[in-house]
């Protein structure tokens, strides 16, 4: 046996590694069971042109053991092995990889192998959990075996060892716990499991460990059953990624099952994306959109993004550079060999490489989405449903550096189909002569739609879409236009330009009317005139500068902000309220500030917005009633 010391370097090296490297402790069985398949694809690949290895790919395989009583966590491989001069370079010698030159030396037939190793750090990442590990292992090829030990940064030994075959075994010593660490989870049988699903499901060679499981007692009858515990060799890891797999080759029962158990969701997936690309950058990609919005999905607290691989090794369960923010809805994982990866493959290298894919992701994202439109109209309402204000929010966003992206996926209800339209679909219908798309913004389509300035417009046939969501107008005002037509509110704007004759002659035909309800109303108002917009309702509010929905939003999020739109009370003068009124500023001026307050409060009814002194309004009705 020869005791070496790590070079005072490695010993620097080593303790960082132990401590500032890897941010999860848990990664340390991600590595060593990566290091153990590229061990077992070496030799496979070897195995294609020498016969005399006698394996095929279905004989490798890892297996894992736990011996809770000893402390002990070994990872053993039936892989290609090592021998003295290996276990110098690749375990004596911080960051030096055999995986790495393995590959530089196939060159361009790396390419048909997963070896996923290249910084040769990972397998002393166990010294995070271990306070000594043993590493015995046989070289193919060779008779003789190898034993190399480890406190950590006080040195390794060499001796030689026994191994009946070719292959590798690491066993732990895991630290005792302390009160700050509980490395005997590292012990616990349902735990090992859990890490190797979530960091290593889809190493493409078996992981197997026996576990303990549960069976009724042979004679046990089924009114007084009794159960006994039995150890049995299992699976761990599924080992073939569904998005390896051609689209043909998966049913939709796959996706759906892969899905739930993913990401989750009790809920089936309402829409499959598959992405598979070879070039500059190769990479595969299965995204799902669900049916429904998770609970949390419009608070700080979700966390948005896709589950990231590298060769079928887990890297980040939560890359959200690969979707822009309007498309955090979607789940899903991309996995691609051809990542920049820091040291610890905990974080990406932010490269070209990354942001290629993500462009490709939001086209296909964007393109699927259109043809879901197209193909299941149904569907891709219940999509709009549940995440069409995120749409929307990503349309806002940027100064409106995504319109052009978003604004064919928008939908918005119509007041002719009763239902959500898109704004493609809102122009086709427009005549010719129309100059803007109109809208009008409310809290519901029901609401809205009986508002008394659509009234004109819904008898012209004019089709007017309902803003129902605060971020409706904010949408209007980042478009400004849809095919070089206006958006246009009917409630703050003159609808069309009319007869200015005519509209000169009834403003002078009812000056008096109109300076007196505007000197009886003060500052409430700033102006008083008559409505071109209005048919059986006798008086509105029309906003000038902000709209009433924006003055709402802005209370709302902050109230002691002061912002208010100008209101302008329009009048009806074809309505009979409208005569009472005119007849009582001549023969009964106090009545008739009653009645200009008492329009006024009608008209802030109608608009959705807060009476100034709503006892006062209703005492003002009763002495009108009485």
């Amino acid at each position: 046996m020869e005791k070496k010391e790590f070079k005072a370097e490695s010993k620097r090296l080593l303790d960082l590694m132990i401590h500032s490297i890897y941010t999860h402790k848990e990664i340390f069985l991600r590595e060593l069971i990566s290091n153990a398949s590229d061990a077992c694809d070496k030799l496979c690949y070897r195995a294609l042109t020498d016969s005399a290895v006698g394996m095929e790919r279905k004989d490798f395989q890892i297996r894992l053991a736990i011996d809770a009583d000893k402390r002990l966590l070994t990872v053993s491989d039936n892989g290609i092995g090592m021998n003295r001069d290996d276990l110098e370079d690749n375990l004596g010698m911080i960051a030096s990889s055999g995986s790495f030159r393995f590959k530089q030396e196939l060159g361009d037939d790396a390419k048909d192998t997963d070896v996923i190793g290249q910084f040769g750090v990972g397998f002393y990442s166990a010294f995070m959990v271990s306070d000594h590990i043993t590493v015995i292992t046989r070289k193919y090829g060779e008779d003789a075996a190898w034993k190399w030990e480890s406190d950590g940064s006080e040195g390794y030994t060499i001796e030689e060892a026994s191994r009946d075959a070719a292959g590798t075994d690491i066993i732990l010593h895991i630290k005792p716990d302390t009160d700050e660490e509980n490395y005997g989870e590292f012990l616990q049988s349902w735990k090992v499991q859990s890490l190797v699903r979530k960091y290593s499901d889809y190493i493409r060679f078996p992981i197997r460990m026996e576990v303990s499981k549960t069976r009724k007692k042979e004679g046990s009858t089924d009114e007084n059953p009794e159960y006994e515990t039995y150890q049995e060799e299992d699976t761990l890891n599924s080992m073939v990624p569904l998005w390896q797999r051609s689209k043909s080759e998966v049913t939709e029962d796959e996706y759906g099952k892969f899905y739930r158990d993913k990401f989750h969701d009790y809920g089936e997936p309402l829409r499959v994306i598959t992405v598979s690309v070879e070039g500059a950058v190769t990479y595969k990609a299965l995204l799902f959109v669900p049916s429904a919005a998770p609970y949390d999905f419009y608070t700080k607290d979700y966390q948005a993004g896709l589950q990231l691989y590298s060769s079928g090794v887990l890297i980040m369960d939560k890359c959200a550079d690969l979707l822009p923010e309007y498309f955090r809805f979607v789940r899903g994982v991309v996995d691609s060999p051809d990542l920049s990866l820091n040291i610890s493959r905990e974080l990406l290298q932010h490269d070209r490489q990354l942001k290629v894919i993500g462009a490709n992701l939001e086209k296909k994202v964007k393109s699927d989405l259109l043809k879901l439109r197209e193909e299941d109209r149904e569907k891709y309402e219940t999509f709009w449903k549940q995440f069409g204000r995120q749409i929307k929010y990503g349309l806002v966003s940027d100064y409106g550096a995504h319109k052009e992206t978003l604004q064919d996926l928008l939908m918005f209800y119509s007041s002719t189909e009763k239902k959500p339209v898109t704004l493609a679909e809102y122009a086709d219908r427009m005549p010719g002569e129309q100059k803007y798309v109109y809208y009008a913004a409310g809290e519901t389509p029901e609401k809205v739609d009986r508002l008394p300035q659509t009234e004109l417009l819904k008898d012209r046939g004019t089709e007017i879409l309902y803003f129902t969501e605060e971020v409706d107008e904010f949408c209007a005002q980042t478009l400004r236009a849809y095919r070089e037509k206006e958006f246009r509110s009917v409630l703050d704007q003159e609808l069309e330009e009319g007869d200015s004759e005519k509209a000169k002659e009834t403003a002078e035909a009812h000056k008096a009317t109109f300076d007196f309800v505007k000197e009886a109303l003060g500052d409430k108002v700033k102006e008083v005139k008559a409505s071109a917009r209005l048919k059986s309702h006798p008086v509105c509010l029309t906003a000038e500068g902000l709209s009433f929905e924006m003055e709402k939003y802005f209370h709302a999020v902050q109230p002691d902000i002061g912002v208010q739109a100008g209101r302008v009370l329009e009048l009806n003068v074809e309505h009979p309220v409208f005569a009472s009124l005119e007849k009582a500023v001549s023969d009964d001026p106090e009545k008739a500030k009653k009645y200009a307050s008492l329009l006024y409060s009608q008209a802030l009814l109608i608009a959705g917005l807060p009476l100034d002194d709503p006892s006062g309004y209703t005492d003002l009705v009763c002495g009108l009633m009485k």
